[in-house]
């Protein structure tokens, strides 16, 4: 009788160990699914002299980017998570994790049991700066937008706090910062589907300038807000459209033109943004849903300019809206990607080795 019942247990013990290995095996197959057939495998050699690549760019929940370029050439990626997400990448195709700017423990909380949206990050003297949303979904009188210090754009980040909320401002879902220099001032622009508004900031650039009050430069139909200032011309790309709502998602990358930073920024027949013109940049297709909330413009080594974005594969939604690339041209003093859409496979950007 004892020989039966040990065993038994034995067998039991071992069916069970089996039984979590397969389980295990089905989690690393459903994480590696996606990435290894949709995710471009890296090239042999320097990996700053790809010389193509695949979107998207990376295979996981990287939500409205942010990125910069650090002294070494390392580029710094932020994005919408609890946390705020941080990647490294030294051509902006093979991306690693760098942690969060934030724990647990030092995340901002001046909107209760709020998500951190949208970061966006800066250089600012011999800090990075970066700012960012706090709300839940609904709360777009509570919402409101922060900001954060560190030495290196790896982190950490020491929150500074709120700087206004939509109450105080008087904007409604004030979310999406976007910090921008011009004339030697600093000035932030933000919003979402209430109007795009500025205002001018302090010399530091982490608080609203005393007495400043928002001025409204573009309509309803936009948020994420990003300004590209080239050839003296201004040009503010955004997002129309639902962002979040899987492979149903309209989100699309739009874009207007003016010749002062505070506008009026226009359509090429010179129909204002302030009444919801603009131009289509990139949108969906057969692959890709919800193509939107630009990062900042890079120029690589050999002068082509670069736009990051998010997408949902439409095959994969529950991964979450992905990191995609894709090359800007101009025409005309416009910029165009080609084909308005994400591209499948296409010539890598172009990175002498980093300077180290």
């Amino acid at each position: 009788m004892i020989y039966l019942y040990i065993k038994y247990n034995i067998k039991l013990k071992m069916k069970l160990k089996t039984e979590k290995l397969f389980a295990l095996a089905a989690v690393i197959a459903a994480n590696l699914s996606y990435g290894a057939l949709r995710s471009y495998a890296s090239e042999p050699g320097d990996k700053n002299s790809r010389s193509s690549y695949s979107n998207p760019v990376c295979a996981r929940s990287l939500a409205d980017p942010t990125v910069i370029q650090a002294e070494d050439g390392t580029f710094y990626l932020y994005a919408t998570a609890h946390n705020v997400s941080i990647m490294k990448s030294s051509n902006l195709v093979d991306w690693e994790a760098a942690g969060t700017a934030f724990t647990n423990e030092t995340r901002p909380d001046f909107v209760p049991k709020a998500g951190i949206w949208a970061p966006d990050i800066n250089k600012i003297g011999d800090k990075y700066v970066m700012y960012y949303a706090m709300s839940v979904w609904g709360g777009e009188w509570d919402c409101g937008i922060g900001c954060a210090v560190a030495d290196s754009p790896a982190g950490p980040f020491t929150d500074c706090g709120k700087m206004f909320n939509s109450k105080e401002i008087g904007v409604r879902n004030s979310i999406d910062p976007f910090y921008i220099e011009d004339g030697g001032r600093k000035y932030l622009f933000w919003g979402s589907f209430h109007g795009i508004f500025w205002v001018e900031l302090s010399g530091d650039g982490l608080s609203v300038k005393a007495g400043c009050k928002p001025v409204q430069v573009a309509g309803n139909a936009f948020e994420g807000v990003y300004i590209l200032k080239k050839g003296g011309k201004y040009y503010m790309f955004a997002s129309v459209g639902s962002c979040c709502a899987g492979a149903s998602s309209t989100y699309t990358t739009v874009v207007g033109r003016s010749d002062s930073l505070f506008g009026p920024y226009t359509d090429k027949a010179g129909r204002p943004m302030l009444q919801n013109h603009y131009e289509v940049l990139i949108h969906g297709n057969e692959v890709f849903a919800g193509t939107g909330h630009n990062a900042e413009i890079v120029t690589d080594d050999s002068g082509k300019d670069w736009i990051l974005y998010h997408a949902f594969d439409r095959s994969a939604v529950e991964v979450g809206r992905m990191l995609l690339l894709d090359r800007v041209m101009w025409k005309k003093s416009w910029p165009y990607v080609k084909d308005a859409q994400p591209s499948s496979d296409a010539d890598a950007p172009v990175f002498l080795p980093a300077r180290h």
